[in-house]
């Protein structure tokens, strides 16, 4: 059993065990809410032969991701040599550990429906349990998408999985450009691409989609959003970072609908004119704004004019309207044209901003502020995320052939995160000395709910 120390974060993915211990195996084992998917494979199965029941092979597929093992060889290997590990999974010999072509044929097996859908709830059914009982869980989120490799079956053997509306692997390319649209450096790869929303404080993956390599961000995240949304208690989304792919007129219009709080770099598109008149100004105003949608006042008094970044006071969400007001009087420094934009007034110029006038430009948190900056730092989780998928895990395998399995091994690496984040969420906290370890109430949350569960099956 994982014993922290009191004073690490919740989900403190830094103390998981480089070797699992044989209690923690069973902890996750058990942790792990799969008696339908196993129920489901079972029936499948008929009155086949049984020489390897469901249940072994399904645990020596969560072992092989649990254990960190490069391959199904090595994982069985260390069954074959390890009399506690095996009796885990309900292995009683040595001869009855199953051989490499078993598994391949169970992993196509796992990734045909109803079961493939049956595994993704398995995932779904934890982060639920998770939401529930952390109470800031997915208030601020991230998103992104990654590049995972694959091979592709022969076309004839393909068309069963292209049938069942599964996605084949393709070559894909990704180009990163610097501010002034040069090419910096290009990424390709052969296989699908990993959509994943995660919590920016937690770093727990709250939903997660499997697309070709053309399917771009933008089109995928209402998808991927609204399973998250599915997991986690009503309203529990505050805020979604993302990097400029999600910065399209329809991914706004979702979110505002939703009213959740976009965090996206904007894409640079205009060629002319760096600035433009507010709507609902003439030629004699002096309030423009610029592509990022960035408000400025402009003193016509001095020569040459002089340009201010207005004072941003805040979103007005009943006039679905931003708020700007004079920088000089916000600011406390005085303006040669304060006379004539303020008229008198204590508190200066004001302007709103119509939200609807550009959901894209104009977002209920503009770009131009210190909250938006901070908060826009927070996509860097999702990078974390994936490289512990990927280097952890081992979710880039890059050796799997066929949608059907690759989406088992997906599944499988993303259910074996999630019963990891339970599992340290749950995990007793150390307080000093050894002899000072106590549940704290998430944990004991967890416990019960899980309890519950296991009862009700």
């Amino acid at each position: 059993m994982m014993i922290i120390h009191t004073t690490k974060p919740l989900f403190a993915w830094d103390c998981l065990e480089d070797s699992p211990s044989l209690q923690t195996i069973k902890d996750l084992l058990a942790a792990l809410p799969d008696s339908k998917l196993l129920n489901s494979l079972r029936a499948a199965r008929g009155k086949g032969r049984n020489d390897y029941p469901v249940s072994v092979l399904w645990g020596v597929v969560v072992l092989r991701v649990a254990l960190r093992h490069i391959t199904t060889e090595a994982v069985l290997a260390e069954l074959r040599r390890n009399e506690g590990l095996r009796r885990l999974i309900g292995i009683e010999s040595e001869a009855g550990v199953p051989n490499p072509w078993n598994i391949s044929r169970f992993e196509e097996v796992l990734g045909q429906e109803p079961h493939r859908t049956l595994l993704k709830e398995v995932f779904n059914v934890l982060i639920q349990r998770l939401g529930v009982a952390v109470e800031d869980l997915g208030s601020n989120t991230a998103g992104d998408a990654t590049d995972l490799s694959a091979r592709r079956k022969p076309a004839e053997a393909s068309q069963e999985e292209i049938d069942e509306g599964l996605p084949q692997a393709s070559g894909g390319r990704k180009e990163y450009k610097d501010d002034e649209g040069k090419v910096t450096k290009v990424v390709e790869w052969f296989g699908f691409k990993l959509h994943l929303i995660v919590d920016v404080k937690h770093e727990v993956v709250l939903a997660y989609e499997i697309t070709d390599t053309k399917a771009g961000d933008g089109e995928t995240l209402p998808v991927v959003l609204e399973q998250a949304e599915a997991n986690l208690p009503a309203d529990r989304i505050e805020t979604l970072a993302y990097d400029k792919a999600a910065d399209s007129d329809d991914v706004h219009k979702t979110l505002s609908g939703k009213g959740i709080t976009p965090v996206i770099q904007m894409r640079a598109l205009w060629q002319t004119d760096p600035e433009r008149m507010l709507p609902g100004h003439d030629g004699s105003s002096n309030v423009v704004y610029d592509e990022e949608g960035t408000v400025y006042c402009y003193d016509k008094v001095s020569d040459p004019p002089t340009r201010h970044k207005m004072a941003y006071i805040g979103h007005e969400p009943k006039r679905k309207t931003l708020k700007y007001r004079c920088p000089a009087k916000h600011e406390g420094w005085e303006c040669p044209m304060s006379k004539i934009c303020n008229a008198g007034k204590s508190y200066g110029m004001t302007v709103r901003v119509p939200r609807e006038v550009d959901l894209r430009r104009f977002p209920s948190l503009p770009r131009a502020t210190k909250k938006f900056e901070r908060m826009y730092k927070g996509r860097t989780s999702v990078e974390r995320v994936n490289a512990r998928l990927k280097v952890f895990w081992g979710v880039d395998d890059g050796n799997l052939t066929g949608s059907r399995r690759f989406f088992a091994q997906v599944g499988v690496v993303l259910a074996v995160h999630a019963v990891f984040a339970t599992l340290l969420a749950s995990a007793p906290r150390r307080e000093g000395t050894l002899g000072k370890i106590r549940l704290s109430p998430i944990a004991e949350a967890l416990r019960t709910k899980a309890k519950a569960q296991a009862t009700a099956v």
